[in-house]
């Protein structure tokens, strides 16, 4: 063989080996996003505070962030984000609304601040009298850890690490914001 072939079938090798990355066994895949079994809504809605989050753009610069969850007589949520701005201390806003796409739990929901774009909106992990929760997507491109108090005790906090660090995300990117 020519040296050209040679270096012809290393490329290929290596071009195949990079597509095939991470296809590996089952095994060292993480476990699905998986939502709680049922969310009592009434028991959900209220003030929660943003204990952390994976960075996102649109929460970029934001500290004490707070979600304030109204359910309407339609059934939808209407969701109310604030955070005050660490540039100049400005208090921002943004108005949404949620509905159910699971109707016999809850714990899966859409999300839209602005139409037509919405998003998934999973409640993968609630505390048993609802003092926190744990809000991902099965993309886990979004997570936020909420609590009804503005400080989270470190044992749960560490609980819910360990979950969502099986279920797939990427702990270490998480931001925590007083």
């Amino acid at each position: 063989m020519n040296s050209s072939v040679i270096v012809k079938i290393i490329s290929i090798v290596f071009v195949v080996s990079v597509l095939f990355a991470g296809n590996g066994n089952a095994t060292s895949d993480p476990l699905p996003v998986t939502p709680v079994q049922n969310v009592d809504l009434a028991r959900y809605m209220g003030l929660w505070y943003e204990i952390a989050r994976l960075e996102h753009f649109f929460q970029e610069g934001c500290r004490g962030s707070t979600a304030s969850y109204t359910l309407s007589p339609t059934g939808e949520i209407e969701i109310i984000n604030r955070c005050v701005k660490e540039k100049d201390n400005s208090l921002r806003s943004a108005k949404g609304r949620a509905w159910s796409v699971d109707p016999k739990g809850n714990a899966r929901l859409k999300v839209s601040f602005f139409w037509p774009f919405r998003t998934d909106y999973w409640i993968i992990d609630l505390g048993r009298d609802y003092e926190y929760a744990v809000v991902g997507s099965p993309n886990r491109k979004y997570l936020w850890i909420l609590a009804r108090k503005p400080e989270m005790e470190k044992d749960v906090y560490k609980h819910i690490l360990e979950l969502v660090a099986k279920q797939g995300f990427d702990v270490g990117k998480l931001v925590r914001k007083p």
